[in-house]
């Protein structure tokens, strides 16, 4: 019973318990820019949801991730940023840095979410979701660093999970992106 009161108080914005959720449709995000998004809002397109960070040894990975982003977005790929400072607080600004760093740095045109916790007590109801094992048995597990990779098909389905290691432009990311869009 412990480990269900943090999640449900977790829920408390969102209009369902983590529990209720099927797919990552279920779920409304803050954008960076403060307005409610709705993830419902990419029902039909490919998404690579991603959590990233400003200060991390990983951050080059913005540039691969414009890149894909911009090859694809006409097929149907959306990026979804997610930053958290869950990881040697390599992420302390506000959403306002967040953005004017990865407008001016990497170009960052793909869609950008507000800071949230991706792992601990205040983790964010996405992110219980997506680590749960109950919720999602094949790609569960805590966030081990920023630039965790989940790729979701056209029904909001996790498709594939890629550590932070791995380049949002490796052979494998690609592959998988290119097979849940149907080339």
């Amino acid at each position: 019973m412990r480990k269900l009161i943090p999640i449900l108080m977790l829920c408390a914005t969102a209009s369902m318990t983590v529990a209720q959720a099927s797919s990552i449709y279920d779920f409304t995000m803050k954008s960076i820019d403060g307005q409610q998004m709705s993830l419902s809002s990419f029902k039909g397109k490919v998404v690579l949801l991603v959590n990233v960070a400003s200060k991390c040894g990983f951050t080059p990975q913005y540039s691969a991730l414009e890149s894909v982003y911009e090859k694809y977005k006409d097929r149907g790929l959306v990026i979804v940023g997610v930053p958290a400072n869950n990881f040697a607080q390599q992420e302390p600004g506000t959403d306002a840095e967040i953005k004017q760093f990865c407008t001016n740095k990497y170009n960052v045109s793909f869609p950008m979410m507000s800071k949230v916790s991706v792992l601990g007590d205040d983790k964010t109801p996405l992110y219980v979701f997506l680590t749960d094992k109950s919720t999602d048995p094949k790609f569960a597990g805590d966030i081990k660093w920023n630039f965790t990779k989940f790729l979701f098909d056209r029904n909001g389905n996790p498709i594939a999970r890629f550590e932070p290691p791995i380049k949002p432009d490796a052979p494998e990311v690609i592959s998988a992106i290119e097979g849940a869009l149907g080339s």
